[in-house]
């Protein structure tokens, strides 16, 4: 063989080979592009149906709400609001309910999500803020998406390992919809289940059912959730100081909120095994504070304290005794979520100390929300995106501090107790820790 055609020889081999990455580049696109396709469709009706569900979810809790404030004597129906409660639960056969840390325990496939958890939350959280419990909005938009996106991917027949995808999606989906912060929503769900590691192959579906249903709860009426903080100074060393020292303080107060919550429900389940005479008893200790304080401020969510704490007014004690509240309704066996609490914890809190430090009360209060935010849930990005969608960006160098300080300091304490740290806080390395109570 010449030169010449052992040239053209290598030539014609270069061509070939070259030829046949391309096509095997272009079937891996098509296959991509294909399973892009298929998120895309399924997180499209995720997302439509659970942002319907979840406006219909706030306008009930709001209608409740808004009834009993001008019906006081509605908070007398905390015992029977209770006891229906329990009822349901015990009718259903879900007498063991485990709530949220149910949901995060399936994202390991740890659990199997049971069909009737999505009415149950529905309905027993409507009860308990018509009633007036201290409980939140998230644990019930967390059961939800989480038990919908669940029977969504058995009733489609897919494959066992498509059901975390899906329950990540249905979480983002109802947080989302619920609170109108779809990429807050998108990460706290990817985030929250494994600290230190993140779903990533959810993203897609999960970015797509928030914002679907962010955006037909917006179409259904539901509006944005926004603060405005009406002064946010010039970040200086004196201000980072003391921003840091707030940090700090959320990040003990986080761990506080953590263990009371905790204990009291460990507390009472042990000594008052009857769960009627646990949630009588309840209701019972929060008739007596409310007519001790003579105030309802810290019945329900509390959103009006939050609104004034964001403008710089707030009672010193505020914080200790939502704390109690929270505690004694959600360990007396309420239903509800403990991130709304932890939201009126931090901005109380973080306005005092601002008044006290002599830093803007209401930057002080926003910083403050999304520190015991991160403290109790160990979602660093959740939180930092959280402050962006929540403030807007002058807040987030304040917010990025206190997150990095509340997130090393509130060491492997959290609200859920089916959460897990595979990464150290404190060191680069694995430790697979269970959360601590």
């Amino acid at each position: 063989m010449s030169y010449f055609q052992s040239l053209r020889h290598k030539e014609a081999e270069r061509f070939y080979r070259w030829r046949g990455r391309l096509l095997h580049s272009l079937f891996h696109i098509l296959l991509q592009f294909r399973l892009l396709l298929r998120w895309v469709l399924l997180a499209l009706i995720l997302g439509s149906v659970l942002g319907v569900i979840g406006t219909l979810f706030v306008w009930c809790i709001g209608i409740g709400t808004e009834y009993r404030e001008a019906h006081q004597w509605c908070y007398l129906l905390l015992p029977v609001g209770g006891c229906a409660i329990v009822f349901l639960y015990r009718i259903t056969r879900d007498r063991h309910d485990k709530g949220t840390n149910m949901v995060i325990a399936s994202l390991r496939s740890e659990a199997q999500l049971p069909v009737q958890m999505a009415p149950l939350i529905f309905v027993t959280t409507i009860i308990t803020h018509f009633v007036g419990g201290s409980a939140g909005r998230e644990g019930a938009a967390l059961q939800l998406g989480g038990s919908l996106g669940d029977l969504f991917c058995r009733m489609l027949h897919l494959r066992e390992k498509d059901k975390r995808t899906f329950i990540i999606s249905g979480m983002s989906a109802a947080f989302s919809a619920i609170f109108r912060t779809p990429v807050a929503a998108s990460i706290f769900a990817m985030e929250v289940g494994c600290v230190g590691t993140m779903q990533y192959s959810a993203l897609v579906p999960a970015v797509i059912a928030s914002l679907t249903a962010s955006y037909v709860a917006g179409k259904l009426g539901l509006p944005l959730a926004r603060y405005h903080v009406t002064a946010v100074p010039e970040l200086n060393l004196l201000n980072a100081a003391k921003i840091l020292l707030l940090g700090i303080c959320c990040a003990l107060i986080s761990i506080l909120f953590c263990v009371v919550l905790h204990r009291t429900e460990h507390k009472m389940r042990y000594r008052i095994q009857n769960p009627y005479l646990r949630i009588l008893l309840a209701s019972g200790i929060l008739l007596l504070l409310g007519i001790i304080l003579h105030t309802e401020d810290y019945f329900g969510i509390g959103g009006h304290v939050i609104s004034n704490a964001i403008h710089g007014e707030a009672h010193w004690y505020a914080f200790l005794l939502k704390m109690l509240f929270t505690a004694v309704t959600l360990g007396g066996g309420f239903k509800g979520g403990e991130i709304v609490p932890s939201f009126f914890i931090g901005a109380t809190f973080g306005c005092v100390f601002g008044h006290a430090a002599g830093l803007s009360p209401s930057l002080c209060a926003a910083v403050g929300m999304i520190a015991l935010f991160c403290g109790v849930t160990n979602c660093p990005l959740a939180s930092l995106f959280i402050s962006a969608e929540l403030f807007g960006l002058n807040c987030v160098p304040y917010c990025l501090l206190v997150i990095a300080v509340s997130y090393l300091l509130s060491g492997y304490y959290g609200l859920y107790k089916t959460q897990r740290f595979y990464y150290s806080k404190f060191a680069n390395e694995q430790v697979h820790h269970n959360t601590k109570s």
